[in-house]
């Protein structure tokens, strides 16, 4: 793991992980996915991690995928080009949030947008600072939803507030992601990791075993919805991109954020 990239710190059985992209909004590119996904392997296996904590450096929570960098691979996979193992982060980490046996909780710091809030899904516990916003961007850039959002976000939101995010592609408050279910607490952005802190270490203290079996429990029946999810999602991705007229239009979309 890049410490320049991922920060990580333990404090009471809680690791929290810091995105440390802030010149580029905490925006993934293939260095921080793996880095993220690796962290979350390492603190899975850790018995003296019980909670993870994510949140991001400076002003933003996350902007996502580095769009630029995905425009690249994308164009270089419709042009038949070998990239290499660029283009496989994303699946990983996909795949650890998905399996990840720990509760983890996320503290938005700040916008997050595209995975910066369909990641939010994959945890269990959201904090969100009060003048934070998030953004499902994706009918906008003209492509599909991703990271299972479109099972994810109805389970947490409801369907109507999670159709509303994902037709519109409308920016959702934190006053809005409270009340759907996305998050379960605002609070002023000088105390938000303090408070996300202190409600991880008081998961911290029960016993580990106690943690991983209720995860489980609340688990479980979802991970083949998720991985079926994800499926659909990147068949109607690869459609798009195929789509006469439209693959080019898609990928200069991907190209400028919303």
């Amino acid at each position: 793991m890049s410490a320049e990239i991922l920060g990580a710190h333990d404090r009471d059985r809680v690791r929290t992980l810091t995105f440390q992209r802030p010149e580029a909004a905490n925006a993934f590119n293939e260095a921080l996915y793996l880095a993220l996904a690796g962290a979350l392997e390492v603190a899975a296996a850790d018995d003296q991690v019980s909670v993870v904590l994510v949140t991001g450096a400076g002003r933003a929570f996350s902007a996502g995928t580095d769009l630029n960098e995905m425009a690249e691979i994308a164009r270089a996979h419709a042009a038949g080009e070998s990239t290499g193992e660029g283009g496989k982060g994303f699946t990983r980490l996909l795949e650890m949030l998905t399996e990840f046996p720990k509760p983890l909780l996320a503290a938005v710091n700040g916008s997050g947008v595209g995975l910066g809030l369909t990641m939010l899904g994959h945890c269990d516990l959201v904090l969100i600072a009060d003048h934070a916003r998030l953004l499902a961007p994706f009918t906008s850039m003209g492509v599909a939803p991703e990271a299972a959002s479109s099972y994810l976000l109805p389970l947490r939101m409801g369907h109507q507030q999670a159709s509303l995010a994902l037709y519109a592609s409308r920016w959702i408050t934190a006053e809005q992601a409270v009340a759907s279910g996305l998050a379960v607490q605002a609070c002023p952005a000088e105390t938000l990791l303090e408070t996300a802190h202190a409600l991880a270490r008081e998961i911290a203290a029960k016993p580990l075993a106690s943690l991983l079996a209720t995860k489980r429990l609340l688990t479980d029946a979802h991970r083949e919805p998720i991985q079926r999810a994800r499926r659909l999602e990147d068949a109607a991705f690869a459609d798009l991109l195929r789509g006469p007229g439209l693959g080019d239009g898609v990928l200069d979309r991907i190209a400028e954020r919303p």
